[in-house]
């Protein structure tokens, strides 16, 4: 059985779970689709073609599923999809996709801190944590378990790779490959991200993989082609290492320097 404030509207057509939590002057647009056990604050506004899985809690000013910033937008029928278990704070603003995808996606277990924004068609994967007032342009896509700091804006089209940590303020419009430290200004890269590694349970010979692999990629003389065939060459090809030299081969903007 939900919980529904008398002061919440919640439109007919809406579809909700169960033992869901929602407060006052919250708003659920029609063609929505809600879990189960999700709590919503007061003053939560679901957008029509939003799908929010189960166990998410929403904080006060949150929009999700937002007409797109978009001026191609012309109406058409897209979703937002939000998985489980996350943490989406105040004044949030997640867009719906638009006619280039259809959907923005944010997976499960994130933490969306306040005023964060996540524009249309945007791809948000797993355990990820984004700080207060950072920004992502439309189609920007962030892998899983990547960590990125308060205020940081990211260009459209732009890929964050996984385990990375992006420093606060950070401005990028090229991608961030996975597994190091990116700040300073202009951006660039500022070392493997070893603590983040270690604290994922990363063994100490596939940080040294990835140590190298970046030493060839950043601290060599070699050419960006050069570097990958190196990389292919001479480190053993664990996931970790494909992952790398996928990320870099089909990166579509180049990755920082």
């Amino acid at each position: 059985m939900n919980q529904i404030s008398p002061l919440a509207f919640v439109h007919p057509e809406a579809q909700l779970g169960s033992g869901n939590v929602i407060g006052p002057f919250c708003y659920i647009d029609r063609d929505v689709v809600i879990g189960d056990n999700n709590v919503f604050q007061n003053s939560v506004t679901i957008n029509q073609g939003a799908r929010i899985g189960s166990n998410n809690e929403v904080f006060p000013g949150a929009s999700l599923s937002t007409k797109p910033q978009d001026l191609k937008f012309k109406g058409e029928i897209t979703t937002c999809q939000i998985g489980d278990n996350n943490s989406i704070r105040e004044n949030v603003t997640i867009s719906r996709g638009t006619a280039s995808k259809g959907v923005t996606l944010v997976g499960s277990n994130n933490l969306l801190m306040e005023n964060m924004h996540v524009a249309h068609d945007c791809v948000v994967g797993n355990g990820c944590i984004i700080g207060n007032s950072t920004k992502f342009a439309g189609e920007v896509i962030v892998d899983d378990f990547a960590i990125i700091s308060a205020s940081v804006l990211i260009h459209q089209f732009c890929r964050i790779g996984s385990f990375v940590m992006v420093q606060g303020g950070s401005r990028t419009s090229q991608d961030i490959p996975p597994y190091i430290l990116a700040g300073k200004e202009p951006i660039r890269y500022a070392g493997v991200n070893l603590v983040g590694l270690r604290r994922r349970g990363f063994s100490a010979e596939t940080i040294q993989n990835i140590h190298d692999a970046y030493r060839l990629l950043y601290q060599s003389a070699n050419t960006r082609s050069d570097a990958i065939r190196l990389i292919k060459e001479i480190i053993p090809q664990t996931p970790e290492i494909q992952y790398i030299v996928s990320f870099v081969e089909s990166s579509g903007r180049g990755i920082i320097k």
